[in-house]
């Protein structure tokens, strides 16, 4: 019997697509990765970076914390065939993530978010596992500390003359070596996206549990409910102010992208759910959502490796070639690379019922309790 939620499939797959939305620019920057903080150079790409900056990271995160409950629920249910109470087995999980994403970030991509889901969900794998009281109280607990300390910044940011005019660390991208060996020694600058993401994520984990549990992706009249009210907050509210502060200028990057952008997510996650239920026959482009949403992992991965060789000197150096029309060859190779990456997806799991990376973690994450599974 065929369990898979499919607008959780398809929301997967527009956090996907969105998050290459937002790479995308990171690629296509003659500057290098490094120069990731400069300003746009034209209101057209100001608008479409905001109309994917931070968003697609939010809603990934949501997702990851809908996949963690989901994992506890299935887990809860088959205890008495479980020798290791929960979260034992799910903290391998973990660290074969952290494992992917330190290598992702080191040979292929600098600014990788798996690394950060897989810290934060040990303590969320913990936390879900009490009473919905206490996930709330750790809600509220971890937004507030980031609302501060994205407040405070801001703030900062404001009153000074020049708050933000990029990484001042030059970022060769002639040799992949290079790249690799400059990852390994400047992790501040790489990696310091963690103060913002580790606990703004950690909240939006804790949300994609209670969400899941409110029955947000459910085709029930309680789902519609929670949907609707996603969409008239998330949407309603989350827009204006994302375009207000998007529009303010650099002083107000970090309550753009970590304040208003997550806001909108939550709007997403109403919207797409309910389109979803309300097609009866799913297209062409419901279909390639729901394949990379199936493999996502892959599809994470093989979009940052194909970006890198297209746009980076030590490949096809596109980035470089197509300089003085950047809007156009980022939007252009945003298309080609989501086109790719759907029709490779829907024909990979024509053959095969999981992604490589997938199925390759699925036999990493089994392989040491085959020992001890019972006969």
């Amino acid at each position: 019997m065929d369990t898979r939620i499919p607008s959780l499939d398809v929301l997967r797959g527009v956090a996907i697509l969105g998050t290459l939305a937002t790479n995308i620019w990171i690629f296509t920057n003659p500057a290098g990765p490094a120069a990731f903080l400069g300003e746009s150079t034209s209101l057209g790409e100001t608008l479409l970076r905001t109309a994917s900056n931070g968003k697609f990271l939010a809603l990934l995160s949501l997702m990851f914390g809908i996949g963690l409950s989901l994992q506890h629920r299935s887990a809860t249910r088959s205890a008495t065939r479980n020798r290791t109470p929960w979260p034992g087995r799910y903290l391998w999980r973990s660290t074969l993530l952290l494992l992917e994403g330190t290598l992702h970030y080191v040979l292929i991509f600098e600014f990788d978010v798996l690394m950060y889901y897989a810290l934060i969900s040990i303590p969320v794998a913990f936390i879900v596992n009490h009473t919905t009281r206490t996930v709330k109280t750790w809600l509220t607990i971890t937004a507030t500390l980031h609302i501060a300390v994205i407040t405070f910044l801001t703030a900062l940011m404001v009153t000074q003359k020049d708050p933000l005019t990029g990484s001042r660390l030059p970022t060769d991208t002639s040799s992949w070596p290079t790249q690799v060996h400059t990852r390994l020694t400047h992790p501040e600058t790489f990696r310091a996206e963690a103060l913002f993401v580790l606990p703004s994520s950690t909240a939006l984990f804790l949300a994609g549990a209670l969400l899941l549990k409110a029955g947000a992706l459910e085709n029930t009249a309680r789902g519609r409910t929670v949907q609707r009210n996603l969409v008239l907050i998330g949407l309603g509210i989350g827009i204006p102010l994302n375009l207000l502060t998007a529009l303010s200028g650099p002083s107000w990057f970090l309550a753009d992208r970590y304040l208003a952008a997550p806001l909108v997510a939550f709007g997403l996650l109403g919207a797409i759910t309910r389109t979803v239920h309300r097609i009866t026959t799913p297209g062409l482009v419901q279909n390639g959502l729901t394949a990379i949403g199936r493999t996502a992992l892959s599809c994470y991965i093989l979009q940052n490796l194909l970006a890198s060789t297209l746009c980076y000197t030590w490949g096809l150096g596109l980035a470089t070639t197509f300089e003085p029309h950047r809007v156009e060859f980022t939007v252009t190779l945003w298309l080609t690379l989501a086109t790719t990456l759907a029709t490779l997806a829907t024909q990979w799991l024509k053959r095969n019922p999981k992604g490589p990376l997938e199925t390759l973690w699925d036999k990493a994450y089994t392989l040491p309790f085959r020992s001890r599974a019972t006969p």
